[in-house]
């Protein structure tokens, strides 16, 4: 009498009866927060957006201050569930370095701390994106290319890592476009928005566009844009290249936790 094996299906053994697969740790959406409430809704849709496009996944969203939940409520809410910590953030600072770590630290639930979503192709990709919603021209010639340009304009930081995440951040910009892209802050580094239209301008370049890299409405989004001499993007927001980023930086948090444990 042979000994009987479990049933195969596309080659791989069935699971036994009952057993479900284990729940993914949830996905915790860390936002900077704004008086603006703008910035609120604009979260909030791209929240479900994550959701539509990964059904099943736990979405969950926090605060670093000013709107609520905040962040340290989100986590007590969720006891001891694993999660994974995402800033909604476009570069390395204090936020991410001091703030979010700090209140991670303090809650029961266990947390992973995925990186900023830029520098990405995917974060360059939804700028542009932005742009060509607000008239970016589809193709250029080199006549045109040579008088055109962009200024990217971030929050600003006096953190040097969050300038050369943004530094990156442009070139990867740059490489989409064909055309120059300065970086520019309206608060905390230099060049300011003005500053940098001045330099290209010295350049002959006087076709410029502003790039909003910020991630939702807000003061300085509207600051940066009021300077644009010729078109400005609208925030980044919820776009399904955003989403799709947040959930990239998701999977490559949990990749990261494999690899350490094997």
């Amino acid at each position: 009498m042979t000994a009987s094996t479990p049933p195969r299906t596309s080659g791989r053994l069935l699971s036994p009866p009952g057993r479900r697969r284990p729940a993914p740790p949830a996905l915790v959406l860390v936002a900077h927060g704004s008086r603006d409430p703008r910035a609120l809704t604009t979260v909030r849709a791209l929240m479900a957006r994550v959701r539509g496009l990964r059904p099943g996944l736990p979405v969950h969203l926090g605060h670093i201050e000013l709107n609520e939940p905040l962040l340290p409520d989100t986590l007590a809410a969720l006891g001891d569930t694993p999660a994974v910590l995402v800033p909604l953030l476009l570069s390395r600072g204090y936020h991410v370095k001091q703030d979010i770590p700090e209140m991670a630290g303090a809650a029961r639930a266990r947390t992973r701390l995925a990186a900023p979503l830029g520098p990405h192709p995917l974060l360059a990709e939804a700028l542009h994106a932005r742009l060509a919603e607000a008239g970016w021209p589809s193709g250029t010639d080199d006549t045109a290319r040579r008088s055109t340009a962009v200024v990217l304009a971030a929050a600003g930081s006096r953190d040097p890592d969050s300038a050369a995440d943004t530094r990156r951040t442009a070139r990867l910009l740059s490489a989409r476009l064909g055309v120059p892209v300065l970086p520019a802050y309206a608060s905390a580094a230099t060049p300011t928005v003005a500053t940098a239209l001045r330099v290209l301008a010295a350049r002959g370049r006087h076709t410029v566009a502003v790039a909003s890299c910020f991630t939702a409405p807000g003061r300085f989004a509207a600051q940066c844009a009021a300077e644009a001499p010729w078109i400005a993007s609208a925030p980044l927001g919820a776009h399904d290249t955003m989403a799709r980023l947040v959930l990239h930086r998701y999977d490559q948090s949990l990749g990261a936790t494999a690899a350490e444990a094997a």
